[in-house]
């Protein structure tokens, strides 16, 4: 595969004891004059995990996936990884990368949308990271947006039947989806994805419709929130999931399925605001609830990145599912601006 020496994970970080929570969330709120109390507040969430976020074993698991998915499919790329908030930090490993003699790597990053969190600030990410390893740091080209992909959409899919078959079996067929992802602010929304090519609440809104109708059952379904933060006066994308769950309780709907389409891994917007806090009110309301697992680690979205890899260096294109095309590889210049003040952490973000 000539035109690239080196493949490389990139994802947001998170801590993995105690002894990390303040300083992570120091670095995912540095510049945001976020209060120390609402930090605190926020850590909390972290110490009742252990202090663990899963999304550094998740991605160490991911990479090993790679690598013998690589092996197997005879692409000869070393496998790096690197974060934007927690070790291992991005800049060393382009370092190390540089060290090694990689001269032009491919680069996956663990967010399937265009935004300017999800997308753009990790390109930002990738050239600061080559501009503090110096001259000899490699070009690092990033895979484009694949929310659309069979390689996502099918784990999800898989994902949510089990989810529902989980449920109590009179309540399974009536049982209705709740996709939810990050909530971002409205502005940084309506700014997001190339032109005509649909941004990220409509790519939300295109997974849904994909996944619900594998799920089959004509089962209705809705789009929800997490995690808002930023002063009350700033709109953000609504609605918030508990407020959704506490409307389908009164609309009387016999169990809901959370299906954390927003997220390729667990991690703490997924592990905390869904498995605790929309539990705790889905409890509150005498409302059936399951949660349906996210991508991870499934083989079909392991051999999804292998291909996405190959599409990239010459081979056949990547079927997109539904209505909206696959986004191009070269992002357009103004794409995804930050519009609003980027969506990085807590209070909202809680990787």
């Amino acid at each position: 595969m000539p035109p690239y020496d080196a493949f490389l994970l990139v994802s947001f970080g998170g801590p993995e004891g105690p002894a990390d929570v303040m300083p992570f969330l120091g670095n995912v709120t540095r510049g945001r004059a976020v209060p120390p109390e609402r930090l605190e507040q926020v850590a909390e969430h972290y110490y009742r995990f252990g202090g663990a976020s899963p999304i550094n074993q998740q991605c160490r698991d991911l990479a090993a996936l790679v690598e013998k998915d690589f092996a197997a499919g005879r692409v000869d790329l070393p496998v790096y990884w690197g974060n934007r908030n927690w070790t291992p930090y991005l800049a060393d490993t382009v370092r190390a990368m540089a060290a090694d003699g990689v001269r032009r790597a491919i680069a996956f990053v663990t967010s399937a949308y265009s935004s300017y969190s999800s997308c753009r600030q990790y390109l930002d990410d990738i050239e600061l990271a080559r501009a503090q390893a110096g001259p000899g740091a490699p070009r690092i080209d990033k895979i484009r947006p694949y929310f659309n992909d069979p390689g996502f959409i099918e784990p999800l899919a898989d994902a949510a039947r089990r989810a529902v078959e989980s449920l109590p079996g009179p309540v399974q067929g009536g049982a209705q989806l709740v996709f939810t992802a990050h909530s971002i602010p409205a502005a940084m929304a309506a700014a997001s994805g190339p032109a005509g090519r649909g941004g990220y609440p409509a790519q939300l809104a295109e997974v849904a419709s994909l996944v619900a109708e594998r799920v089959g059952g004509a089962r209705p379904w809705r789009l929800a929130y997490s995690s808002r933060s930023g002063p009350p006066s700033q709109p953000w994308l609504e609605p918030d999931v508990s407020d959704c769950l506490t409307e389908l309780a009164s609309a009387g709907a016999p169990a809901v399925v959370l299906v954390p389409a927003g997220f390729v891994s667990d991690h703490m917007e997924v592990i905390y605001d869904l498995d605790v806090e929309a539990a705790q009110t889905a409890g509150r309301l005498g409302l059936p609830l399951a949660r349906a697992a996210t991508p991870g680690t499934s083989p079909g979205f392991v051999t999804m990145i292998t291909e996405l890899v190959r599409e990239r260096c010459g081979g056949p294109p990547r079927p997109a599912l539904g209505t909206l095309a696959a986004l191009p590889d070269i992002c357009q210049n103004g794409c995804c601006p930050a519009s609003a003040p980027a969506l990085a952490g807590p209070p909202g973000g809680r990787p």
